[in-house]
């Protein structure tokens, strides 16, 4: 079996100059049988070729340069030349981005594993669902962090009961080794047991009311752009428990599956996003087509993505129902929420997505700062928890902060009256390491510490506002524009993972906010 764990965007694959098989999507894993296709006791040719065009049926969403105007200002050149835009603020990396593997199975293996955990007082039920290919007897069991056996059942559906179970918790993460073997094939899973939901304005972790602390981040690093980076992701791990961090969100895609593996290990909460971004024509002054504007969900003429974002809902799923790190699935990044045809769009993937979840984990979509209010976003009605990137002190009201603070107070108190748990997913200030000044001056390290300063003053007083994640974690790199100064500035971190003064500030912050009972 041939697996590719990500190649972005498009993937004609060919062995031996045949055509085996095609892939659309640049986030996901995909497998393809090469059984018969090989020539034994020669050399085989493996080809992948890859297009980086996106579209209006892509997600990410981009388009040609007579279609939308660039979202960071990089058209009205009169170019002859074909341009493919982004509609995002994040530079579009391509290719082979993630592992290409072989592997073999028996005749008789193991497919997929699906778990769903309940938690009654000191123990726990596992219900448990094997998919298999062949004939053979299926077995189960549950070991402990020491290899000792606590729960075993035989069949390839049942129930285990853990007794004194430990739970996963954030940042004390506690994992089970699940193994399963049918016939020859054995697979072993690592498993963390820990519940999750929503309740009025809170959102509950083992029936706790957990608070999110933590960031929007990248897969991005020099030189490696958005390639697999092992030491740089356990960097980044280690990075934010030194802060007190405990969370973040896979902004704006899906994260490799080594990173959803480290985040279960070291007790990293994770809201699993995915790469629908840029499902929004207003950006950059909108889409036209022939000279006319186009709504974003026009029928004709607009975003036609909804059958593939059903379909990256499923992968999503598939790959990572099974990580206890994963609390919440973000169904899109900054989406026109709030025009027409939005409700109609969203509706039926916040179905998909309820469905196809064994633990029925929260669903939400991260709404953005322009044209949205609590009565016009659909998601107020739409998501189990509030999703909000805010910049209030920066891209709205800067640099006067206490007239920003006013204004987000205001926009708070509307989003109160909707009774659901409310959390800042993004809200930052591009900052430059070094430029520094007597008075808090846009681009300083002490205007990064004064903005974060008013907005949190802001979010500690509301009892619904249960997270708050910093955008971004570290520097990261775009297209080139008059707006961004080699990539965007607003990380905590620059690219290379030094700190700012303000990693400093949340270093302080973090450590005195306690994970479980901050908000009454």
């Amino acid at each position: 079996m041939l697996r590719c764990d990500a190649v972005a965007h498009y993937a004609k694959v060919y062995l031996n100059g045949e055509l085996i098989g095609e892939h659309k999507g640049g986030f996901l894993p995909f497998e393809m049988e090469i059984t018969g296709k090989l020539q034994n006791g020669k050399d085989n040719l493996l080809t992948i070729a890859v297009s980086n065009i996106i579209d209006y049926t892509t997600l990410p969403v981009g388009a040609q340069s007579d279609m939308i105007a660039s979202m960071m200002g990089m058209d009205g050149a009169d170019t002859q030349k074909p341009q493919n835009h982004p509609n995002f603020d994040y530079f579009h990396y391509s290719g082979i981005i993630r592992p290409v593997k072989i592997y073999t199975t028996p005749h008789a293996y193991i497919q997929d594993v699906t778990l769903l955990p309940q938690v009654e007082g000191d123990h726990a039920t596992l219900s448990y669902t094997v998919e298999t290919v062949g004939e053979g007897a299926c077995r189960v069991e549950v070991l402990d962090c020491e290899g000792q056996q606590v729960a075993v059942a035989e069949g390839t559906k049942g129930e285990l009961t853990v007794p004194k179970v430990h739970l996963w918790e954030p940042l004390h993460a506690y994992l089970y080794d699940v193994r399963i073997s049918f016939e020859g094939d054995v697979y072993t899973l690592p498993y963390g047991i820990r519940t999750v939901r929503v309740e009025g304005t809170r959102f509950l972790i083992n029936e706790k009311p957990f608070y999110f602390k933590g960031y929007g981040k990248h897969e991005d690093t020099f030189p490696h752009g958005r390639g697999l980076n092992l030491p740089m992701n356990t960097k980044d791990i280690s990075l934010m428990k030194w802060q007190g961090a405990n969370s973040f969100r896979t902004s704006h895609y899906l994260y490799s599956e080594e990173m959803m593996r480290l985040c279960d290990r070291e007790g990293i909460v994770v809201i699993d996003e995915t790469p629908a971004v840029g499902v929004n024509l207003q950006f950059g002054g909108g889409a036209n087509f022939a000279g006319q504007e186009v709504a974003t969900f026009d029928k004709e003429h607009g975003v036609q993505t909804q059958e593939h974002h059903k379909e990256v809902i499923r992968n999503m799923i598939a790959r990572d129902k099974n990580h206890a790190c994963v609390v919440m699935w973000s169904i899109a990044n900054e989406p026109d929420s709030a025009s027409q045809g939005a409700y109609d769009y969203f509706a039926p993937l916040y179905e998909l997505a309820r469905q196809l979840d064994p633990q029925k984990r929260p669903c939400t979509l991260v709404s953005v700062q322009m044209g949205t209010t609590p009565e016009t976003d659909c998601s107020a009605q739409l998501s189990d928890a509030i999703c909000l990137n805010r910049y209030y002190g920066w891209y709205v009201g800067a640099p006067d902060l206490e007239e920003s603070e006013k204004a987000m107070r205001r926009e708070l108190d509307r989003w109160e009256k909707i009774g659901k748990p409310v959390m800042i997913t993004e809200y930052g200030a591009d900052t430059l390491l070094g430029l520094h000044d007597t008075t808090p001056v846009m681009y300083t390290e002490e205007y990064q510490v004064d903005y974060y300063q008013m907005n949190n003053r802001v979010l500690d007083d509301y009892a619904f506002i249960v997270g708050e994640q910093v955008w971004n974690f570290a520097d990261f790199a775009t297209s080139q524009s008059l707006l961004r100064v080699q990539g965007n500035r607003k990380g905590l971190f620059t690219r290379d993972r030094k700190p700012k003064l303000a990693a400093h500030y949340f270093k302080q912050r973090w450590h005195k906010i306690p994970d479980f009972f901050y908000k009454p």
